[in-house]
């Protein structure tokens, strides 16, 4: 695969939806609209919690009904893909090398350069796709958030949750973990 460079500036060279889908970054960009846009990773807290929540999914996959998997793209529009840090699917959905079906949950975990408002474009897109649950881990802060239609909903009971299934993750366990690690 051919790798593509990284376009900052709206300004800059317009890549289409084909050259992206055979290009490889590591780790991966999103795609929207043109335009090759990177994602912050690489840090020790945000891939620990990555690999926490994936194993946290995975060990609980049987009987929370689901499947976890990390850095898969997802098509939110024709010419838009996005790649969450963790996605869940619900156990039996056929599998997609490119999700072009609304999961179950994304999970985002911020890296200290990322702040919520970047991502407000990316919960968008979340949203318009159509994907219900969609959670914000901030490892600096030590805070959870759901987005919704709503608004961003800090987990102030210390959990997360997904409604109509038995997930259920506590925050501060998360955090524990880490600070174990």
């Amino acid at each position: 695969m051919a790798t593509l460079p990284i376009f900052d500036d709206p300004q800059s060279a317009f890549v289409s939806v084909r050259e992206y889908l055979s290009t490889s970054h590591r780790p991966d960009c999103d795609y929207v609209d043109g335009r090759i846009e990177e994602r912050n990773s690489g840090e020790f807290e945000h891939g620990f919690l990555q690999a926490l929540l994936a194993q946290l999914f995975l060990n609980n996959g049987t009987a929370w009904g689901v499947r976890a998997v990390t850095d898969v793209r997802v098509q939110v529009k024709p010419t838009s893909f996005r790649v969450p840090d963790v996605l869940v699917l619900v156990l039996g959905t056929p599998r997609e090398r490119i999700l072009t079906k609304p999961p179950l949950l994304v999970i985002e975990i911020l890296s200290p350069e990322d702040r919520l408002g970047r991502f407000q474009d990316r919960i968008d897109d979340y949203l318009e796709f159509g994907i219900e649950n969609i959670w914000i881990i901030d490892p600096e802060r030590r805070t959870a958030q759901r987005a919704t239609r709503t608004g961003l909903h800090l987990a102030i009971t210390g959990e997360l949750t997904v409604p109509g299934t038995p997930i259920r993750v506590v925050v501060n366990d998360l955090f524990a973990e880490l600070d174990r690690a």
